[in-house]
């Protein structure tokens, strides 16, 4: 590959389309960062906070990327000196005392100075000679523990650090850790070499030290005697900081290099010694050193750098953390035999020159154009654009992937209402905006049916009031959310008996949905007709004319009676949701309606479409996950006009489908009905 600078401009843009235009990872990066806001405040109030972190933290989002999500509880303080302990109140706060002395670098002891008031943290707690320690075993035990008796979670295993499990074929890594912001003094040189080399750029920093670190549950496994109280310090935070303030260069290079541990280096191999981790690491320490020219025609050399690094730490049996140097995280780990057969491996890459690249078929198919011929060249430029719809798809990909914790949204309603309030006068970038706007209509809608719940004050005069402000608060959900958002007003109406209004709102639904340009999931939408119809519109017009959410209906809110068997029994399995196509939704609301009416047609050929629906499609109107409850709806409505041959057949049918919902024993029951 001598045509370095063009064929890394082809590969640029090649990854641009792979891993993300500058666009699309602004938009990951800002509606996350929204989120954080707003549930922040609801978070600090619980006593509990949560962060993001891993691949999916940082901006990536690759298909086998698993969810890794850090845990911490606010009222206990970590302090680095015992003097910092007059700086909180210790009848109020678990005071915890960060021991370095006599672990390896880069691990601490944890001491308890006040004995703690919460389990979590008694339950760890191990004497040592006239001492309370944390134990880092325990801890993460606990966690282990704490999903395994979850029916939410299957498969769940310990890992490290974290409590490994599954939600279908979503991997997910849970750590219970512990936060500080007093800063070690360890990491004091790394904050001198930060000023010294001006990376990050002093903001990145200072807010990097504000928001501190954490400690994680598991040993260095150095000194084995020692490891049950040893704990990680970890850098997540700081580390998303970084990755947030590379340019785009530098973030695919990153980007490359995962692509290549994965698909190349570590392909077929059982236990690999080298993880994700040591190349972000290694793009860490490139940027600040400054020796790299991070331009989209240098792309390739920029990776062949980091790549030789690599190798040379391998070679040294020696890989420095990047904020602690003296922790060398090959020890234990890269060495002997394993090391050798590493080695064997990396040079054999490095003698192939950056076409070992080629290896991975998506990077082959990116290359061999540029490699074939040498007039082919693709300006960088084209790498920060795609089609309108495509953009479009990831911003509402993006938002709608959110869901609320449901007890937040049911505790906290009206603290989610006061800081949305707040946040919507701050200057926000338009997908914050947006991000917003969902989230205000998300919020109005449970706000909404928790105050129909809740009441208990039945005069005229008050559920009059009530109802006004119920329905004005879901209008207004509908006005500013995706076009489903309208069925959260026709599950109301069918509640309080208002057939009519139900069929005016679900025929209106109905209509929007059946328009072309309309985005639900996936590829299935006209793209033409998409352009024509909302491409010149604001992203806010956009998703409320064109974008289609499924529609979720909480457990501890009671919606219609039809599905009450199926929300107690999706309660009862730790579920919380029931999840349903809104084009399953408006057929039956339909079929429901004009039964009540008496409109004995209407209602047959509504059934008619339902079932229709249900047997002819292909996964573009009900996805797989989410056909099972679809086939209990069609059941349901089925038993209620008095078909019970269709009724029990559509609850079979339920029984043979994916199920998502764990709501088998509610259909075992409603075929019992059936039967009788």
């Amino acid at each position: 590959m001598d045509d370095i600078p063009r064929v890394s401009e082809v590969l640029y843009v090649g990854l641009c389309h792979e891993i993300g235009t500058p666009t699309e990872v602004t938009v990951r990066r800002d509606v996350e960062d929204m989120k954080e806001m707003i549930k922040k405040p609801v978070e600090i109030y619980r006593g509990d906070r949560s962060m993001l972190s891993g691949s999916y933290g940082e901006g990536f989002r690759f298909k086998s990327s698993d969810m890794d999500i850090m845990y911490w509880h606010c009222h206990h303080k970590l302090i680095s000196d015992i003097s910092q302990a007059r700086l909180y109140d210790r009848t109020k706060h678990d005071i915890i005392l960060m021991e370095d002395s006599d672990t390896p670098p880069g691990f601490v002891k944890l001491q308890i100075l006040t004995w703690p008031r919460k389990e979590c943290i008694a339950s760890s707690a191990v004497r040592v000679n006239d001492k309370v320690y944390m134990s880092s075993f325990l801890h993460q035990q606990r966690a282990v523990k704490v999903y395994k008796e979850s029916k939410s979670y299957q498969r769940v295993t310990s890992h490290g650090p974290s409590a490994n499990s599954y939600i279908g074929s979503t991997e997910y890594d849970h750590v219970l850790c512990i936060a500080g912001t007093h800063w070690p003094e360890l990491t004091l040189p790394w904050i001198e070499r930060c000023f010294r080399y001006t990376w990050p750029p002093e903001p990145v920093l200072e807010e990097i030290l504000k928001n501190g670190y954490h400690c994680v549950p598991v040993g260095s496994k150095i000194d084995s005697s020692g490891i049950i109280l040893e704990w990680r310090l970890s850098f997540s935070q700081a580390e998303q900081k970084l990755v947030s303030s590379m340019n785009h260069t530098q973030f695919l290079v990153y980007g490359l290099l995962k692509i290549f541990l994965k698909e190349i280096l570590n392909h077929g191999v059982e236990e690999p010694l080298l993880c994700s981790y040591f190349l972000k690491t290694t793009v860490f320490w490139m940027i600040q050193e400054g020796s790299v020219e991070w331009r989209p025609n240098n792309l390739l050399n920029c990776f062949w750098k980091c790549f030789r690094y690599l190798i040379h730490c391998v070679n040294l049996g020696a890989f420095p953390n990047f904020f602690i140097p003296q922790n060398n995280m090959f020890i234990n780990k890269v060495v002997g035999a394993a090391r050798t057969a590493l080695l064997e491996r990396l040079d054999h890459y490095y003698d192939m020159g950056v076409s070992c690249l080629l290896q991975n078929p998506t990077l082959r198919s990116i290359l061999e154009p540029a490699l074939s011929s040498l007039t082919f060249v693709i300006p960088s430029a084209e790498g920060h654009i795609k089609a309108v719809l495509d953009l479009d798809s990831t911003v509402r990909r993006e938002i709608m992937s959110y869901r609320f914790l449901t007890t937040d949204l049911l505790r906290c309603h009206f603290i989610l209402l006061s800081t949305i309030d707040k946040l919507s006068r701050l200057s926000l970038s338009p997908y914050q905006t947006l991000t917003l706007q969902y989230c205000t209509a998300e919020i109005l809608i449970c706000t909404a049916f928790m105050m129909v719940n809740s009441t208990s004050n039945n005069t005229c005069k008050n559920v009059y009031r009530l109802d006004r402000i119920v329905c004005n608060m879901l209008k207004l959900a509908s006005r500013v959310g995706p076009v489903s958002h309208l069925l959260y007003l026709a599950l109301y109406y069918y509640r309080t008996g208002r057939y009519n209004e139900v069929l005016c709102v679900t025929y209106l639904t109905k209509q929007r949905l059946s328009q072309p340009y309309i985005m639900y999931h996936g590829d299935y939408v006209d793209r033409q007709r998409y352009s024509e119809a909302v491409g010149s519109l604001s992203l806010s017009r956009k998703m409320n004319t064109a974008w289609v959410e499924n529609v979720t209906l909480m457990s501890e809110i009671h919606y219609i009676d039809e599905l009450i068997l199926e929300q107690e029994v999706s309660k009862q399995n730790d579920d919380g949701i029931l999840i349903i196509s809104p084009f399953v939704l408006t057929d039956m609301l339909l079929v429901l309606s004009h039964y009540r009416l008496g409109n004995r047609s209407q209602y047959l050929q509504s059934l008619t479409d339902l079932q229709t629906l249900l047997l002819n499609d292909v996964c573009r109107y009900v996805q797989s996950h989410l056909r099972g409850l679809s086939w209990q709806i069609l059941g349901i409505c089925q038993h209620v006009v008095g078909d019970l041959h269709g009724a029990l057949h559509s609850y079979q049918e339920s029984l043979r489908q994916e199920q998502f919902h764990n709501i088998k024993t509610a259909t075992e029951k409603r075929i019992v009905f059936v039967e009788r």
